[in-house]
């Protein structure tokens, strides 16, 4: 007979990365869980830091639901983060610290986050839009001289981690654009931890993995490869930031087995590879996106694998998989935690081999875009995630992207979401400017780049430089064009509004 159990059943059925974290103590415990600037940090400290983060956090008296607002380069405080934040039901505001202050204050002002955590680099931004912001009522620096987010380690003897509500906001990453304004793409831990269980089996993740963090921690993937591998019981070994010999010497120096990576990260590891980098023998799965010929490139010179997929923040990320040359120029098969279908523009599902917009239903669907009711319903039409990607599935079962639709038209120079509407908005600034038109282009270092046809007010006048200079001081420097061409006029429909079609025709 079972002993009769009288705790509370509230949370039977739950599981969050706190309690990842927990099991993890109890199992893995002197295992390294972060390596992190030549020191080795175990699963147990790793709970013991994170427990005092949530100590600390909580005595800050935040309500379930609370955003955080990250802003910093990779450091171990990500992993902190993650479970604290599930231990306290908190939700964390995953910024790019690349964009411009004006793009990140849109993120705080639509998010309102009551605290700040970000680097020295970025600490001075952060306090003034903190200065701006009436609800924003604490900021953190997690390094430099004027670190102060020691304090906040605390062990609180009253700490609880009863509020955890897997189910609830975990995550806020803004991605997709809306009248040029992008917006927060929610995900709970139930979608993040689902997703990671198709990257442990797909990638063979286990506690005897070792993962280098290239992709940065507020990306989706960077999420997606660094908590699949801390779910697994495995090291994370942390990298700032890219470095092409930094990479090099950690993947000898550390055994790794495993990195995400986006152009033009794999062609700057082959010109180190190709001056002698000695013993890459641990490596085995690379994952990302890149050229067949830069791929080609890297199987025959390491002994690892390169694998491709499809996936976007919306998705929990990565729901195709597949080793690139298994079917090449395709995006991998359909994982088993994702329906997709393609239908066309009336919502009628497709057969095998036709082409039309990627449709994805179940559990790592996101919970929604934040604030943005009308578009939630307009996403979610028909019961399924319409992704504003263009795909075909071919009678064995792999997608092929084809694509972006016109009104989700998407860049992604060096893996990072590019809107047009963004760009287009910051070059019509410019006095000189009458029109634009911004779409991508084959480019050969980040593989797509930003293009820019642009008419002038006659009279007027501005150098092709100059205007990619003006633009970068609107927007993040990596959503400058790269391209620019003028014209004297640029095609229109018959409604007369700009005819992208005809442009990228004429233009591409």
């Amino acid at each position: 007979m079972c002993r009769e159990y009288k705790g509370s059943m509230s949370r039977l059925h739950d599981l969050t990365f706190f309690d990842i974290y927990e099991k993890n103590g109890r199992i893995f415990k002197d295992r390294c869980a972060i390596h992190w600037e030549g020191q080795d940090i175990s699963h147990k400290a790793l709970l013991t830091k994170t427990r005092q983060l949530a100590s600390g956090l909580g005595s800050l008296n935040l309500e379930p639901g609370t955003r955080i607002a990250v802003l910093a380069k990779n450091h171990p405080l990500f992993f902190h983060l993650f479970g604290a934040a599930s231990a306290l039901n908190l939700c964390l505001v995953m910024i790019n610290r690349r964009l411009s202050k004006d793009e990140i204050r849109h993120i705080i002002q639509d998010t309102t986050p009551e605290l700040i955590i970000c680097d020295s680099g970025m600490a001075g931004l952060a306090a003034d839009l903190g200065s701006e912001s009436s609800w924003i009522k604490h900021q953190f620096i997690i390094d430099g001289p004027d670190e102060n987010l020691s304090g906040l380690y605390t062990d609180l003897p009253d700490f609880s981690s009863g509020n955890a509500f897997p189910k609830d906001p975990f995550v806020i990453i803004h991605t997709a654009a809306v009248q040029g304004k992008p917006r927060g793409a929610v995900l709970s831990q139930e979608n993040i931890l689902l997703s990671n269980l198709q990257v442990i089996r797909y990638f063979n993740i286990t506690a005897d993995t070792n993962h280098l963090n290239i992709l940065p921690l507020f990306h989706i993937m960077g999420i997606n490869l660094g908590l699949a591998t801390l779910q697994a019981g495995g090291n994370n070994v942390i990298l700032e930031k890219f470095d092409s010999q930094k990479t090099i010497d950690l993947i000898q120096e550390q055994k790794v087995n495993l990195f995400g990576s986006f152009p033009p990260i794999l062609a700057n590891l082959l010109d180190v590879i190709d001056k002698g980098a000695g013993d890459l023998s641990s490596l085995e799965k690379v994952a990302g996106l890149d050229s067949p010929e830069t791929i080609t490139q890297w199987e025959s010179k390491t002994d690892s694998r390169f694998w491709t997929m499809y996936g976007q923040t919306e998705t929990s990320g990565l729901i195709t998989f597949a080793p690139y040359f298994r079917r090449p120029g395709s995006a991998g098969e359909i994982s088993p935690l994702a329906d997709i279908q393609i239908a066309d523009d009336f919502d009628n599902l497709l057969p095998v081999n036709e082409t039309g917009e990627i449709l994805v239903k179940g559990p790592l669907v996101f919970q929604g875009y934040w604030n943005a009711a009308e578009l939630n319903a307009f996403t979610f039409r028909e019961g399924w995630h319409h992704t504003g990607d263009l795909g075909m599935i071919d009678s064995d079962g792999f997608l092929f992207f084809k694509g972006r639709k016109a009104e989700k038209e998407l860049i992604k120079p060096g893996g990072e979401n590019v809107f047009p509407a963004e760009v287009e908005k910051a070059v019509l600034r410019h006095e000189a400017v009458k029109e634009v038109c911004v779409f991508g282009v084959p480019d050969p270092r980040f593989g797509e780049g930003i293009k820019a046809v642009v008419s002038l007010h006659p009279g007027k006048d501005v150098a092709k430089e100059d205007l990619i200079q003006f633009t970068g001081t609107l927007i993040a420097g990596y959503k400058k064009p790269r391209y620019l061409e003028f014209t004297e006029e640029l095609p229109k429909s018959d409604d007369g509004t700009i005819d992208r079609a005809a442009v990228k025709k004429a233009f591409s």
